[in-house]
């Protein structure tokens, strides 16, 4: 089993630039930032991905990221702030522990997430909405 980066970073064992730590997260800014500002919130636990994460986890997780996102936007004068997560390869995950990015952002900078188009009918919208409900369902 490989090492994961992310419990290395929560170990103290590689260095990181981190804004907050409480009981249970941590933020730090990513290495490879999309602009200046951009954080990673994880949990201090490994998880893989969101469907691994316990529910009670889930408000510690929402309240550092509302605290560390209102800062970025103070600290970087970002117009607005992108919340974002990858789960699985497929999706553009790259580290297997799961990890919410603040993604300072600024009117007219270019970033475009990713391209959107329309159902190519109302009956195929529908299909959609019916296979997800019976998977629900399941």
């Amino acid at each position: 089993m490989s090492t994961c980066i992310f419990c290395e970073i929560v170990r103290g064992a590689i260095p990181s630039a981190t804004i907050l730590t409480t009981p249970n997260t941590m933020a730090f800014l990513d290495i490879s930032p999309v602009h200046p500002g951009h954080a990673l919130i994880i949990p201090k636990a490994h998880h893989a991905t969101l469907w691994d994460l316990p529910s009670d986890l889930g408000n510690e997780l929402l309240e550092a990221m509302q605290t560390v996102a209102g800062a970025i936007r103070a600290a970087m004068n970002a117009d607005g702030l992108n919340v974002m997560m990858n789960n699985y390869r497929a999706a553009g995950q790259l580290v297997d522990h799961a990890h919410f990015h603040l993604i300072p952002r600024y009117e007219g900078d270019g970033l475009q997430l990713w391209p959107q188009a329309a159902y190519p009918s109302p009956e195929a919208m529908q299909s959609a909405a019916a296979s997800i409900r019976a998977a629900l369902a399941r």
